[in-house]
């Protein structure tokens, strides 16, 4: 079975087509205890004085230089006749080799693979995940040429990729380089589950024991699987991977050709809040199948592995993806509605709370991910290509469905991309901008320099009252206090991660980093240190004693005001028809709300 309908794209435009040479890669992995591995690669007869041969500085999916070529130690390199060969380091993530004569070349390296969180090597006793971009080193010369891949393993191991499967066991054949970048290996100790959806083959594969239910995730799996049809024509794959860790404290999950990879800690998959990280989180990986994967930015054609790639579009790459990933649990029925927009309400108050929302365009937030640290500055001064970008791609959706009388949606947006930009095209803004105006016969210059390439905020009531929904705060015309200030995500010390520009705790000139050590002259801790501000009223005036550089500092800060109880988005008790038509052309379902405007399950 072929990999994908998009596995040989690459060799076909990129590089020369129609070439008989193949690079063959061997890994042992038969002592793994200590995170080693050796590997070898066999490279094609070449006529150059010098070849190239580089390891990736970044891996696909994470927008951010790595530094994978300090896991390679022990390099060499040889003629055809195993003759030593003289090479020298070049670059970050580069080797030269020097040739006398025209010669194949083999290659080979310790490889040090104990990087689970990032997705990208890790070794141990129970499996290995290899994703290429750290694993498997490249020559230019040869990136077109078709991959063989074969593995020594200890006893027991069973080995799954999405890529087809070669002759031999653990063994398996990429049409190029850029596939077996794209088709990470997990091999190892693991459960495997087949199962069918909409013409296509799909697999999951758990490493890890943890309180997952196997034929939960399967049927979920199944549901979601066979609900792409609302977005896109068809697939472009045949066979798609579901790889899982349940790990000890790694979460994270990457998207990749025809597979995906997530990461959950073991015993974060029973309680409901849990599983719904879980399952839109695969919704997510899936939907990136299309949107990224089969149509990307023009920045990101074709993939440079060795320097940043810069686009203004990540937003749409990332954020759009999260737009649809819930859209499409809800049509799949594997969410209910009120699910659905407990999700929004917290993203809708997230954004309220971001500073950063009022300084960072989405567009420019796009630019700026190579270099994004997150964290105090980030929230102040910034936004993220995945939350803000979801809001973009809500307020776009709303937009088009309002100027084309419900007629079209964002999903048709992306719909067309698929249609006509699919790799080794690349789309670009004007591309974009394109479609919006052939589907609404309005221009949308406008909207864009307002919501894109500017710092927006959304109206969220105004928004939202189309189709027929409210944002409300539990108890009505209640209020509780606010300082903006806030601790470590763990609470165990008074150390500050974050204090909210214009806030004021920031107006009082406290900043993160800063240590809390007394309010009012009292001592408080980090345990109860929230149930301590909640003693005090809006517009109370109190003393913060914090140490700053080592020096104790006192400053007056009065209390503001803020909604008290969470966000909540619920109907209206009246809605009209065209709110409802609205709900439904948006979500694709009827009206989740009884008369007093609660859901209904």
């Amino acid at each position: 079975m072929k990999v994908s309908k998009l596995a040989i794209f690459t060799a076909g435009v990129f590089f020369s087509a129609n070439s008989l040479a193949e690079v063959n890669y061997q890994i042992d992995l038969t002592q793994p205890q200590h995170h080693l591995a050796k590997v070898q690669v066999s490279f094609p007869k070449s006529s150059a004085e010098i070849l190239t041969v580089n390891l990736p500085v970044w891996r696909t999916g994470k927008y951010a230089v790595l530094p994978l070529a300090d896991g390679i130690r022990l390099f060499e390199a040889t003629d055809s006749k195993g003759k030593p060969l003289t090479w020298q380091r070049s670059a970050t993530g580069e080797w030269q080799i020097n040739l006398t004569q025209p010669t194949e070349v083999n290659v080979s390296y310790q490889l040090y693979a104990n990087d689970l969180g990032t997705r990208v090597r890790h070794i141990d006793n129970s499996h290995a995940y290899l994703d290429a971009s750290g694993v498997f080193m490249y020559s230019p010369e040869f990136r077109g040429d078709e991959v063989k891949v074969s593995m020594k393993v200890p006893k027991g191991w069973q080995s799954h990729s999405g890529m087809e499967q070669g002759r031999k066991s653990h063994s398996f054949i990429a049409d190029n380089y850029d596939v077996l970048i794209d088709s990470p290996i997990e091999t190892g100790i693991n459960t495997h589950y087949a199962f069918e959806a909409d013409g296509r083959d799909y697999e999951l594969v758990f490493w890890g024991e943890g309180n997952y239910d196997a034929e939960q995730v399967v049927k979920d799996l199944t549901k979601i699987s066979s609900t792409a049809s609302v977005i896109w024509d068809d697939y472009p794959f045949e066979r798609y991977v579901y790889m899982v860790h349940a790990t000890s404290g790694a979460r994270g999950a990457t998207e990749h050709l025809n597979s995906t990879i997530i990461q959950l800690p073991r015993f974060n998959f029973r309680e409901r809040k849990d599983y719904l990280r879980f399952i839109s989180t695969a919704s997510h990986e899936f939907i990136h199948t299309w949107n990224v994967k089969a149509y990307r930015p023009q920045g990101l054609v074709p993939y440079d592995y060795q320097q940043a790639s810069m686009t203004q579009l990540l937003w749409m790459a990332e954020g759009s993806t999260s737009y649809f990933q819930n859209q499409l649990l809800l049509r799949a029925d594997v969410i209910t509605p009120k699910e659905f927009f407990a999700d929004l309400a917290k993203r809708v108050n997230n954004n309220i709370h971001k500073p950063g929302r009022e300084i960072q365009s989405v567009s420019e937030a796009s630019l700026n991910e190579w270099t994004n640290k997150g964290g105090d500055y980030a929230i102040n001064h910034g936004v993220n290509i995945y939350s803000e970008g979801y809001l973009a791609s809500l307020s776009l959706d709303f937009n088009l469905l309002k100027d084309t009388e419900l007629a079209h949606s964002y999903r048709d947006v992306h719909r067309q991309l698929y249609r006509d930009f699919k790799l080794p095209k690349g789309y670009n803004v004007d591309d974009v901008k394109g479609i919006l105006k052939s589907l609404s016969g309005k221009d949308y210059q406008s909207w864009w320099q307002q919501h894109i390439t500017s710092p927006f905020s959304l109206d969220f009531d105004s928004l939202l009252a189309q189709t027929g929904l409210v944002i409300t705060y539990g108890k009505k015309d209640e209020s509780t206090i606010y300082s903006g200030l806030r601790l470590s995500g763990d609470h165990k010390d008074l150390t500050l991660a974050h204090v909210s520009r214009n806030s004021p705790a920031w107006t009082a000139g406290i900043a993160a980093g800063d240590e809390i050590v007394a309010i009012n002259g009292l001592k408080v801790t980090a345990a109860g240190f929230k149930k301590r501000l909640e003693d005090f009223t809006p517009g109370d005036k109190i003393t913060v004693s914090f140490f700053k550089n080592d020096q104790l500092i006192k400053v007056p800060l009065t209390l503001a005001k803020q909604p008290k109880g969470d966000l909540t988005i619920q109907g209206v008790k009246t809605p009209s028809v065209e709110q409802k038509a609205f709900l439904k052309a948006w979500l694709g379902i009827d009206w989740p709300f009884d008369e007093a405007g609660k859901f209904i399950n």
